[in-house]
């Protein structure tokens, strides 16, 4: 399970990321790139859809903001100049809440829920390097979603600020989610089109 091909060079920006052509989707994470084509398989669509329905279906009329992939979260370091942030990734759903990171450019620092769904190609990478990097930069609540196995795992903040395992659900649970209180995701119809 190769986690992508590489570039050439090491330490990339976002001034580097912006001249990438258009047609390629990487990720920089602390200056590792990462290549995330081909396009996702037609299951992580159909997953990929019908959480973005339910999310899409609560927020309407809300303060909260939803994004989907392709968009960039940039997730600087304290200190970085604009140009110089070594962190823009691309996940399949987030949601904001705070509307001042909300730019031009994509979500300037973290999102308050960040939904990863796993595929082999990448799924290393969510369940380790971006686990930590979302932990580090104050993502309050992350979703990874296993599309063949048919289940989500929920981390959420704890009282000191850390992002830890809240639970993980199989195809017939319905679990809340945590920083939109009243939101139950359908896990059944989100994994319906899978049996």
């Amino acid at each position: 399970m190769g986690l992508t091909m590489r570039k050439e060079k090491r330490g990339f920006t976002y001034a580097d990321y912006k001249l990438w052509p258009d047609d390629q989707r990487w990720e920089i994470i602390e200056g590792v790139e990462y290549d995330m084509s081909p396009a996702p398989s037609d299951i992580h669509q159909k997953v990929f859809g019908e959480l973005f329905l339910q999310f899409a279906t609560f927020l309407r009329g809300k303060k909260c903001q939803l994004r989907s992939a392709p968009y960039d979260v940039i997730l600087p370091e304290v200190g970085d100049a604009e140009e110089a942030e070594e962190t823009v990734v691309q996940p399949d759903i987030v949601v904001i809440c705070d509307l001042k990171k909300i730019t031009q450019r994509g979500c300037i620092g973290a999102p308050d829920l960040v939904i990863e769904i796993l595929s082999p190609r990448t799924a290393k990478k969510d369940m380790t390097t971006k686990l930590e990097l979302y932990r580090r930069m104050g993502v309050r609540e992350y979703w990874m979603v296993e599309p063949d196995k048919k289940w989500a795992r929920i981390y959420t903040q704890d009282k000191k600020g850390r992002l830890i395992v809240m639970n993980t659900f199989g195809h017939e649970d319905k679990p809340e989610v945590g920083i939109l209180p009243g939101l139950i995701i359908e896990l059944p119809l989100v994994f319906a089109e899978m049996e």
